[in-house]
């Protein structure tokens, strides 16, 4: 699909005082003034960010109510569930707060749903099933619990109360729990509805540790560090594609230094099996490696697997958890690419329908585990919202991937009266529709998203951050760019161009990956830049000349020795 390239162009002034503040590259600076941190005290904090910077927990709304309630809780030995989510920010946040508590000495479970045979959320029947048979007292949901009114309401009744801990979007009605935490409600003064669950999580262990404290709990027990528990938030924060800034760039700072010094048993298993043979593990890792395979328990069994092998303490039990969620993950992949073939297939007989501006399928057959991975690469593809439902007995459970601009979660809005269920984000969300709708919801569906697509809404943007010659690349360019780490949404790895390339020598590796090693036709040194180019298509994996490419930078690790390697993006 052809992308178009848009070269941003910063303020000079602005990039001249970074350099001058700074002593940096001045490609460096540039990207700097891209990313809008141009001031001396923005440039100290992205630089050096620190767990004491973190300011969100002192205005999130209800924090205090629910610190005290569990505060008392723990001091009165009640019975704590901690009721969590089965994605990777979902199993990482349980994981963290039921550590935390165990160290309060707190009679603390946790439950995770099964995705495929509950769904997700906090619901009556979970209530009347898990809560009320197992005498809990308090029940904290994480990740989870915005829409969950009468589950609520039913604990309300039954004399348990409830905590809610979320950050998906919140409707008008908040439910009728004893505190509801979540950065979205409208009501809340923190301004940081960027947060990950897990990093709502984590600012409130920040406030409940502090609160215990200050009420000198601690006196007889080791107070926990918190920054142990940044490898989590980090991975489930990575994982939920949240923007990394402020907080979330500090904690998965934080939690990847905790990674690659001195990870726990689980993740140093996981790690061996991911197949990751590399100094040092970054976002990137954690994206396309290590939360697939965590994400693999709940898509194919059950996430309290990923919960016992982040929790557990014991290196071959680690292992052997690890092996297995390896094999998930394989199975995960064979499983998703039966179903995206057939949804090509689909698309060759019956091409009328990638030419709609949203594509909403459906079918009895499909493993509805998987499902949100298919939409998420057939949007990639086809660059338009996907919705895939999987059917049974009448009841359908769609998962729905957006592009930017258009806002998933507004839409379904739109469609609400044509579902049974919806919540999500603005870039993907998950529902549930009787079958006999199905065609209404596609309809208004399909209409709601050409309402907000402009003419070029549809065509996915390349951002450039600057043109580089291959003259300007250096090691200390590099390494300069390392520093920027870690990438992610709202944080991207920097992406340049370079114009009149041609290929200097070619060889063809794996199915369809490309190796080069590039020159500039109009270049003054004639250097040279080594390069890879991934999942090549059949007409570039022979082209021996470029008007243009997009490429990012990166030092290539190799037989223990470095060298500067340009990923190519695009033409």
């Amino acid at each position: 699909m052809k992308k178009k390239m848009e070269i941003l162009s910063p303020d000079k002034a602005t990039v001249r005082q970074i350099q001058d503040r700074t002593g940096c590259h001045p490609v460096t600076a540039q990207i700097l003034a891209n990313r809008g941190i141009s001031s001396e005290k923005s440039i100290s904090e992205f630089y050096n960010p620190s767990l004491g910077h973190i300011q969100s927990f002192e205005n999130l709304i209800d924090i205090e109510k629910a610190v005290h309630r569990i505060s008392h809780a723990i001091l009165k030995n009640e019975k704590i569930l901690v009721y969590g989510d089965y994605d990777v920010d979902g199993i990482t946040s349980t994981t963290i707060l039921y550590e935390f508590l165990l160290s309060t000495g707190a009679d603390v479970a946790y439950y995770i749903p099964h995705r495929i045979e509950e769904g997700y959320g906090l619901n009556v029947y979970q209530i009347e099933q898990v809560v009320i048979p197992g005498r809990f007292n308090l029940v904290i949901t994480i990740d989870c619990g915005s829409a969950s009114h009468d589950a609520v309401d039913k604990a309300n009744d039954c004399g348990i109360d409830i905590i809610v801990t979320d950050h998906h979007t919140i409707g008008d009605s908040i439910p009728n729990a004893v505190a509801v935490v979540n950065p979205k409600r409208d009501d809340c003064p923190s301004q940081s509805s960027y947060l990950a669950g897990v990093g709502v999580a984590f600012c409130l262990l920040i406030r409940l540790r502090k609160h215990l404290r200050e009420i000198n709990f601690w006196g007889k027990r080791q107070e926990p560090n918190l920054k142990d528990f940044c490898d989590l938030v980090a991975l489930g924060t990575i994982a939920d594609i949240v923007p990394l800034v402020r907080e979330n760039r500090i904690m998965t700072k934080a939690g990847l230094e905790v990674i690659n010094t001195n990870p726990r048993p689980g993740l140093a298993a996981l790690i061996r099996f991911s197949g990751i043979n590399k100094p040092l593990i970054d976002a990137e890792d954690i994206a396309y490696k290590l939360s697939p395979r965590l994400n693999a328990s709940g898509r194919m069994d059950h996430a309290k697997i990923a919960v016992r092998l982040l929790s557990t303490k014991n290196p071959d039990e680690a292992n052997k958890i690890a092996k297995t969620l390896n094999t998930m993950n394989t199975q995960r992949q064979e499983v998703e690419q039966k179903i995206l073939q057939l949804i090509l297939m689909y698309f060759n007989e019956e091409p009328g329908h990638i030419n709609k501006n949203a594509i909403i399928l459906g079918n009895q057959s499909w493993h509805e585990g998987v499902l949100g991975i298919v939409a998420s690469k057939l949007v990639d593809k086809f660059y338009r919202p996907v919705v895939l439902i999987s059917f049974k007995d009448g009841i359908g459970k769609g998962s729905a991937r957006s592009i930017p601009g258009i806002n998933l979660y507004d839409a379904l809005c739109q469609c609400s009266g044509y579902l049974e269920g919806f919540g999500g984000h603005s870039l993907a969300a998950g529902l549930r529709i009787k079958k006999e709708n199905l065609k209404g919801f596609q309809d208004q569906f399909e209409k709601s998203i050409a309402a907000m697509a402009s003419d070029q809404a549809m065509i996915p943007n390349l951002r450039i951050d600057c043109r580089l010659d291959f003259d300007m690349i250096s090691d200390r360019l590099i390494d300069e760019l390392n520093l920027l780490q870690p990438f992610g949404q709202d944080n991207p790895e920097p992406l340049f161009c370079a114009e009149n390339v041609v290929v200097k020598y070619s060889k063809i590796i794996g199915k369809n990956h490309r190796r080069f090693s590039f020159m500039q036709s109009n270049s003054r040194s004639d250097k040279a830049i080594n390069a890879i180019w991934f999942n090549v298509s059949e007409d570039n994996i022979y082209k021996q000349h470029f008007d243009k490419i997009a490429f990012k930078l990166r030092w290539n690790h190799w037989n223990g020795k470095k060298s500067v390697q340009a990923i190519v993006e695009e033409l």
